[in-house]
């Protein structure tokens, strides 16, 4: 199984001259919960580390520190001597609670070492040489790792990647500034084609992941960073020194199934719901999700869109906080209602190509919401299911068990749409499958007829 959890969005490749490195004062977590509790069961931990290489120029008789990343071209090596700075990370493994559980190193597979280097971003054509040539140096990044208690090894990579995420953000945030029964391909632009993002990628055995006979697992992200900060005022004797971090790790940012954060959980719960645990979803945001608001902010821009009648949303308790009957809901029915990201890891994956951005929805039950692809239109998906697409889904008998019925989601067979879609081969094949990222020389021109102000 593959986790892509993705962090610093909307990056312009031309963001020098530091570009984007991970914070080594933050602690990044990947949780897979394998017995429908709603908390972790293992917990993989990402520390970075930044390391000034002080290179200098000798100016006037003077040795002085250049202020850039890179010194000149690279010469394709995990650690080039041209890399002014060096960003590392380790990798823990934390089976129980994520605190207090059992710790222990995940290693390279070859000689050992718990310390892994991240590739530097895409600089630019001339740095690398070429496209091919970043791909060359990023691709040795990729390691083969060994996991802890687990007799087979998996992979990783941490660096940045083409940002695969596809949405008309713009128009949609700006009161659904588009027609939402349009083209589903080619109706809008894709706002986030020129960005870049920072990606944790893990491949894991199955059998590692998996607790008993229940091939249904559960996963999401979060970081954390330290309770205290004191800023001071002396000089800094390098990368990062003009703070201390101090006291427990407090959590800041989660993620498990798209855009709860964004269009479920109401504005002042957001930072709540960024600090909060999946077991506690029930007392804390129930209400977002049985009594949902998007559905009737559709209907006040688009009459003819109906919101869907059946309170409570007993279909989007099934999407976000149970998982669905016979598709990824854990065995037996978890009594805890927790929104993470569920799989079910006994339905085989689909080939590039083959693949339906559409996902269950389309018959492709290996597709969101079981699990996500890069290329399942989660948008569009997320868009219908709020409107009540899984009561018509679930036909008149409710075959998917999610409490509801066509008649109580006029609008939930609509094909509602951002117009922004992509597919499966806009990815790639193998691991990490996030594509290159744009090089820093990227420079896009203006749109036909247009001129920038």
């Amino acid at each position: 199984m593959t986790i892509l959890a993705n962090y610093i969005p909307f990056q312009d490749p031309q963001g020098g001259p530091n570009f984007y490195m991970f914070n080594p004062n933050a602690l990044y977590e990947i949780h897979i919960d394998n017995s429908g509790a709603g908390q972790e069961a293992l917990s993989f931990q990402f520390h970075f580390t930044n390391t000034s290489k002080a290179q200098a120029l000798t100016v006037g008789g003077k040795a002085v520190k250049i202020p850039l990343i890179d010194s000149g071209p690279f010469s394709g090596v995990v650690n080039p001597p041209t890399l002014n700075v060096r960003e590392t990370y380790t990798l823990d493994l934390v089976r129980g609670d994520r605190r207090s559980g059992a710790r222990s190193s995940v290693t390279n597979a070859a000689g050992g070492s718990a310390t892994f280097d991240k590739p530097v971003d895409n600089i630019g054509d001339k740095t690398f040489g070429s496209a091919s040539a970043y791909d060359t140096y990023a691709n040795q990044h990729i390691y083969n790792i060994t996991i802890p208690g687990c007799a087979t090894p998996g992979r990783v990579f941490v660096g940045q990647r083409k940002e695969p995420f596809y949405i008309a953000v713009g128009k949609i945030f700006d009161l659904f500034n588009l027609n939402p029964l349009g083209p589903e391909v080619g109706g809008n632009n894709n706002d986030l084609e020129a960005k870049n993002i920072s990606t944790l990628a893990l491949e894991l055995p199955i059998s590692c992941l998996t607790a008993g006979a229940d091939p249904v697992i559960g996963a999401w992200t979060t970081a954390s960073l330290r309770q205290g900060r004191l800023l001071s005022n002396a000089p800094a004797t390098g990368l990062n020194k003009v703070s201390l971090e101090g006291g427990a790790w407090t959590q800041v940012s989660r993620l498990g199934m798209p855009l709860v954060n964004e269009v479920v959980i109401g504005l002042d719960d957001k930072d709540k719901f960024n600090s909060s645990k999946p077991k506690n979803d029930a007392a804390n945001f129930a209400d977002y999700v049985t009594n949902p608001t998007l559905p009737a902010l559709v209907q006040t821009l688009f009459p003819a869109a109906v919101a869907p009648t059946n309170f409570p949303r007993t279909d989007l308790i099934a999407a976000f906080l149970t998982g669905i009957k016979g598709l990824n809901q854990p065995t037996p029915k978890p009594t805890v209602l927790a929104e993470m990201m569920r799989l079910n890891t006994s339905i085989a994956p689909v080939a590039i190509g083959a693949q339906n951005a559409l996902g269950v929805a389309a018959g492709d039950n290996a597709g969101f919401p079981n699990g996500r692809r890069p290329g399942d239109d989660v948008v569009d998906l997320s868009l219908r299911v709020a409107m009540g697409a899984l009561c018509v889904l679930t036909g008149p008998t409710d075959t998917l068990a999610v409490g509801c019925k066509p008649s109580d989601a006029p609008a939930g067979g609509l094909a509602l749409t951002d117009g922004v879609r992509k597919t499966s081969l806009n990815y790639l094949a193998t691991f990490p499958y996030l594509t290159t990222p744009l090089p820093g020389n990227f420079n896009p021109a203006p749109p036909a007829g247009s001129t920038y102000p």
